[in-house]
């Protein structure tokens, strides 16, 4: 039997930064086409962006047919079991769960993408054989290694999660810590700033804990000076802004350009 492995949930272990790009428009094209940029992993965005269950599967198979190793993660809207479920039987391998608040919390989005086993009986992902994950059926051994392969990647945007950071870290099954800057930084009392020295202070709080946890911390950068900038802060799983944001950013560019 074939084994199909999560690279990425290996590679979240490395001390190498992982870049990755959001993907925010709906469009199986343009994540078929940022495929092949060589990102290391392309976000699809169920939370804040116009995705359904069916807009990610399909993104899944167009991230796919560039055969390169850009790792799809999905970013789901809230931890509900059955939309997490159909996710996992789209063939998403990582996932993402916001405003995770407590060690609880970040306990119920692991078990949201387990099957139930010996090793893990309060696993909570029900089991269907005939999904595009399994290969339609054909993959006989899914159900045996599918949770080994599953990520968990959980987003600290509160105070409150601030303050549990440390439990929420070392909670069994999270691979990674992603900060939400600007529902952190609201939450903080700094809407709209970042760069306060208070959300300065909580991000590297947020790194400390995943150090300790032996996990990586993530962040969304806007550029690439910011991108660097967590990076050298100790952020591993970076991303480097939006499909929208690059499309503005160079278009409206060449049109001032051009007007000149």
């Amino acid at each position: 039997m074939t084994t199909f492995t999560n690279s990425l949930k290996q590679r979240l272990k490395d001390n190498a930064p992982l870049f990755g790009l959001w993907l925010s428009l709906g469009s199986e094209a343009g994540a078929e086409a940022l495929a092949h940029a060589g990102f290391d992993w392309l976000l699809i965005d169920m939370e804040h962006a116009p995705n359904d269950s069916g807009g990610v599967e399909s993104q899944l198979r167009a991230i796919a047919a560039a055969h390169l190793p850009s790792e799809p993660v999905v970013r789901v809207p809230a931890s509900e079991p059955w939309l997490v479920k159909r996710v996992l039987d789209a063939g998403a391998r990582t996932l993402m769960f916001p405003n995770i608040e407590s060690a609880e919390d970040a306990a119920r989005a692991v078990r949201l993408t387990q099957y139930p086993t010996a090793e893990a009986l309060d696993g909570l992902r029900g089991v269907a054989g005939v999904v595009r994950a399994a290969g339609y059926g054909m993959r006989r051994d899914y159900v045996q290694t599918a949770n080994a392969q599953i990520a968990t990647i959980v987003q600290i945007e509160s105070a409150r999660g601030l303050r549990e950071v440390e439990q929420i870290a070392a909670t069994p099954g999270v691979d990674c810590v992603f900060v939400g800057p600007a529902d952190l930084a609201a939450s903080l009392g700094h809407l709209g700033d970042a760069k306060h020295a208070d959300v300065q202070a909580a991000m590297a709080r947020i790194v400390s804990a995943a150090d300790k946890a032996g996990i990586a911390a993530g962040i969304f950068a806007m550029d690439v000076a910011g991108a660097r900038q967590h990076r050298d802060a100790g952020f591993r799983f970076v991303a480097l802004a939006a499909d929208v944001i690059w499309m503005l950013r160079a278009t409206r560019q060449a049109l001032q350009e051009v007007r000149s």
